[in-house]
């Protein structure tokens, strides 16, 4: 199955990678945090008293954002380790990639979601085709006035478009930071809950490296992609090609585990949300 994943694969550019000494400042943990290597990683920590996490120096309106992360290895079940977007306040913005701890033996499980305007609920779960804790994979967020795409390895996994004109929100007038974390959940990112953080295995650890934020800096002076030297990217129109298509469909189909457009309980009646019955991607 691996074999044919990687035949169909769609594969997307990246850029070059930052420096988190310059990106990022570690903005909680009491410690738990570390920038290493002259910039080019972080270790994120947790244990009984704290986790840790960084945001990035930086706020966008649109870009490509992609790190690499190795996860909490063995037996981490309770911790979210995450990569997400935000913008500020109570009718905020968010793109979410979280990654939800196991039990030994047990597959990680990625969950997604967006929030626009203040109003999440679009959660979207799948189940990693690899070890998530043996080497560094990329995950990433592209973000364009168009749509959303969630990809892991260079592969898209979730799009999200954009159908305000339909009347449904979208992202695309907040700035955002990027943030990435290691907490404990272990109220419900185990098996909803059942499964709870082992704290004499602490401190648990996930480590980031090769952060690349290829984006419009929106600051006091105006917004970077005003510029004609940094607009015209790649990632500013990107969407999915008939290969891309191919693969979304397979990775869905064969590692989704939830999907809110197909959950019947939430949304008896086939009351769901309006995004749900227009084309996906």
């Amino acid at each position: 199955m691996l074999k044919l994943l990687v035949a169909v694969a769609f594969m997307f550019g990246a850029a070059a990678a930052g420096n988190f000494s310059k990106d990022v400042t570690v903005t909680w943990g009491n410690g738990n945090g570390k920038i290493l290597n002259g910039g080019q990683l972080v270790s994120l920590s947790l244990d009984k008293s704290t986790g840790s996490g960084f945001e990035s120096n930086d706020q966008f309106l649109f870009g490509r954002f992609d790190v690499q992360m190795k996860l909490v290895p063995n037996n981490s079940a309770g911790t979210v380790t995450t990569f997400f977007m935000s913008s500020q306040g109570n009718a905020h913005d968010e793109i979410d990639l979280e990654f939800l701890g196991n039990s030994s033996g047990q597959p990680y499980t990625l969950h997604t979601n967006v929030f626009a305007k203040g109003v999440g609920g679009r959660e979207q779960q799948f189940r990693l085709w690899f070890d998530p804790t043996v080497a560094f994979h990329t995950y990433t967020i592209l973000w364009n006035s168009q749509r959303i795409i969630i990809l892991v390895d260079n592969k898209p996994v979730r799009v999200f478009i954009n159908y305000e004109a339909k009347g449904i929100p979208f992202p695309n007038t907040q700035p955002m930071k990027v943030y990435a974390s290691l907490w404990n959940a272990d109220d419900w990112a185990t098996q909803g809950g059942t499964v709870k953080t082992n704290w004499t295995l602490a401190p648990f650890t996930a480590y980031y490296s090769n952060y690349n934020a290829n984006g419009c800096v929106v600051s006091g002076s105006g917004n970077s992609c005003a510029n004609s030297t940094v607009g015209n990217q790649a990632w500013q129109t990107q969407g999915l090609d008939a290969n891309g298509r191919n693969w979304i469909r397979l990775v869905q189909s064969k590692y989704m585990i939830y999907n809110y457009c197909t959950d019947a309980k939430r949304f008896p009646n086939s009351t769901f949300p309006s995004e749900c019955k227009l084309p996906r991607f």
